[in-house]
């Protein structure tokens, strides 16, 4: 492979039109599907000093002649990072749309913010213009990453479209939205003459002891530090009108993955209070899949959430005081488990190649509220059955479902259910103060 080396430059530079052919080549084999014009094209910033290539941002060094260019060992080193990813197809995340969406427009000046624009650009009519609108300069990619050959649309009902992408792409370009964050601030800072070094080139990967990998010192992440539990016992509407929060949220490592910089902070919807600052990635992994405001259609995320996984999720639930005391889920999650777990046995199959497999699709409805529980009823049925069969599998009353989750609990994760119980924390309001109204009510949106 060809490189264009910059005249009069010995560092290893070379043209940004090299660095695109130099990334493409690299990553041809990546399980993670790379696209031309990583630093030529929108939403590519090389003229502001950086690129994006996966979760890292490599600097860019304008010349004398004041033509641009890149360390070609820097854009070697991402490539061979993001050679090393692997990307499981079937492990989705929904990224949109989600109902409450604002609609921004996004610009040349704007950072990454990678759900916005994939969200602009499918929103957009199709026709001739749109293929026009692309060519000059409509975004194609994402830090290097083509989207499009990995993105996942489905349709429900016929009308909505919801869009997908695999999990492990959905982490690298939020570390890259986050290491670009980093990066700006941290240009800034130089600028005023409050830092004494440049802002870094790249994050390094190292593993903890749990084998997770982590940032060293020396990137643009380096300064996220894991959580210990500071906001526990905070109500969320109280701590997220405080000036600074989401700053503050930022400099954490995700709570549940702790591979991934934190950028919200998930609470519990029900009891209203704080769990732990996670990313993107893991806040949407827990998000029930709702059809309607009290009707689940239960996944196949759910196999981690309550079986490969258990132990890790049912801690971060119950770093919510009103949970871990009442030893008990918020009402979707509840409800989702029951179907999932407790109603597993019911679940009829069908003959398949190669043996016989699940029937259909299980969906989880409830009447009432988890606030008066003997008003409240789970209704476990199957959808999309082949035979037309198998309606409703069982109707489960929620003190039924919530003792059977209790017993489950002690099995599955002793050391979260030994911290669970009424006498286990002093002080919690006898009666929740919820973030939503019933769900008899009208006007519902737990998510």
């Amino acid at each position: 492979m060809s490189e264009r080396v910059m005249p009069g430059r010995t560092d290893g530079l070379i043209t940004l039109g090299a660095a695109d052919a130099l990334w493409v080549g690299l990553t041809a084999g990546s399980a993670v599907p790379t696209a031309s014009g990583a630093f030529t094209c929108s939403p590519a910033r090389a003229r502001a000093g950086y690129v994006l290539l996966g979760g890292h941002v490599v600097a860019t060094v304008r010349s004398g002649g004041g033509q641009w260019g890149v360390s070609q060992v820097e854009v070697r080193r991402a490539a061979a990072e993001l050679n090393a990813v692997g990307a499981d197809r079937q492990d989705l995340v929904r990224i949109g749309p989600f109902r409450g969406a604002p609609k921004q427009r996004s610009s040349e000046e704007t950072p990454l913010r990678w759900r916005r624009r994939i969200a602009e650009e499918l929103q957009e009519p199709s026709g001739p213009g749109r293929a026009a609108r692309r060519e000059v300069g409509r975004p194609h990619h994402l830090a290097g990453i083509d989207w499009r050959r990995i993105l996942v649309e489905r349709t429900r009902d016929g009308t909505q479209r919801t869009w997908w992408l695999p999990r492990t792409v959905v982490r690298l370009l939020d570390a890259a939205e986050h290491a670009e964050t980093q990066w700006v601030q941290a240009a800034r800072d130089h600028r005023a003459g409050t830092a004494g070094t440049e802002p870094p080139s790249r994050p390094r990967q190292v593993r903890d002891t749990d084998g997770r990998r982590m940032t060293s010192p020396g990137g643009p992440t380096a300064s996220l530090r894991p959580y210990g539990k500071e906001l526990e016992g905070q109500l969320y509407s109280v701590l997220s009108r405080k000036p600074g929060t989401s700053r503050r949220v930022a400099g954490w490592a995700c709570a549940v993955c702790r591979t991934a910089p934190a950028t919200v902070l998930d609470h519990c919807h029900e009891h209203g209070y704080v769990r732990a600052p996670v990313c993107q990635s893991c806040n949407t992994q827990e998000r029930p899949d709702h059809l309607y405001s009290n009707d689940i259609r239960v996944a196949n995320r759910y196999t981690r959430l309550f079986h490969t996984h258990a132990d890790a999720w049912l801690h971060h639930w119950h770093r919510c005081p009103g949970c871990r005391a009442r030893t008990t889920l918020p009402l979707p999650h509840l409800a989702a488990w029951t179907a999932h777990t407790a109603c597993r046995p019911l679940r009829p199959t069908h003959r398949a190649p190669g043996g016989r497999k699940p029937c259909g699709v299980l969906r989880v409805s409830w009447t009432g509220s988890q606030n008066a529980p003997r008003s409240c009823l789970f209704t476990v049925a199957v959808d999309f059955c082949p035979s037309g069969e198998h309606r409703v599998l069982a109707r489960v009353p929620y003190r039924e479902a919530a003792e059977r989750f209790r017993t489950w609990l002690a099995e599955t994760a002793p050391a979260v259910a030994a911290t669970a119980g009424p006498d286990r924390l002093d002080g919690l309001p006898a009666q929740s103060r919820p973030v939503v109204v019933d769900t008899s009510g009208e006007g519902l949106a737990l998510f």
